[in-house]
């Protein structure tokens, strides 16, 4: 049983990817209860603000500890951990070797995902209210494209969170105040050898060695569920 921080980093470099949100959507997670159900022994409480027990802290804990441990939507466009040793893997599987301008010019990439990508690319990392503006989604019906845009290209591999800042210092001293997610481009956040590594793994080889390891964690996984949890 997960106890606390530490407990839940050891089992998730073991397992090398989890579902983030509390449900395992049948592949797997390392904190698979449903909110504040845990079991009465547990010390496991959601939204606490508690770092060693509260799993929704444990998000941006590993992004600003860590090297080698991504957060993103990841899985069915839902939030999930994946580590460094399982990146390359899930990037053969899904971008094949492919850079973010052969997916957009073959069809891959939505305009709405270029327009993000295109100011994320061209900074070290921006928090999502300041990207939102600069990729020119400033009408509220616009909010929509741009929250797709971000998931699309999370899914896609082009982009990943690297932790959270707030409008302002004094925003920031707000203990009530709800920060903005940052992103930075996968490239940044993990380095060109993330990808050197992936292009020597071959698309079915990586799929493979995926679902061996889903099935080690999850026997009971079915294949349309797991095959969707690999390839996005």
């Amino acid at each position: 049983m997960i106890q606390n921080y530490q407990d839940f980093l050891e089992e998730l470099l073991r397992a090398g990817f989890s579902m983030g949100g509390g449900s395992d959507d049948g592949i797997y997670a390392i904190i698979n209860h449903n909110w504040n159900n845990e079991p009465a022994e547990s010390p496991i409480r959601w939204h606490t603000g508690d770092p060693e027990t509260d799993p929704w802290e444990w998000r941006m804990r590993v992004l600003h500890e860590r090297d080698d441990i991504a957060y993103a939507k990841l899985f069915f466009k839902k939030s999930g951990f994946l580590t460094k040793k399982w990146y390359p893997y899930f990037l053969a599987a899904r971008r094949g070797g492919m850079s973010f301008g052969q997916a957009y010019d073959g069809g891959k990439i939505s305009h709405g995902a270029k327009r993000v990508y295109d100011e994320l690319a061209a900074v070290p990392m921006l928090p999502t209210h300041e990207m939102r503006q600069l990729a020119g989604f400033g009408a509220k019906e616009d909010k929509g494209v741009f929250d797709r845009s971000l998931a699309e290209l999370q899914m896609g591999m082009f982009i990943t969170m690297c932790g959270k800042a707030y409008k302002s210092a004094k925003i920031a001293d707000n203990n009530n105040a709800w920060a903005s997610t940052v992103f930075c481009t996968t490239e940044k956040f993990f380095g060109e050898e993330i990808f050197e590594e992936a292009s020597k793994i071959g698309k079915k080889d990586a799929i493979d060695a995926v679902k061996a390891q889903i099935l080690t964690l999850n026997p009971s996984a079915q294949d349309k569920k797991i095959m969707k949890f690999i390839l996005g």
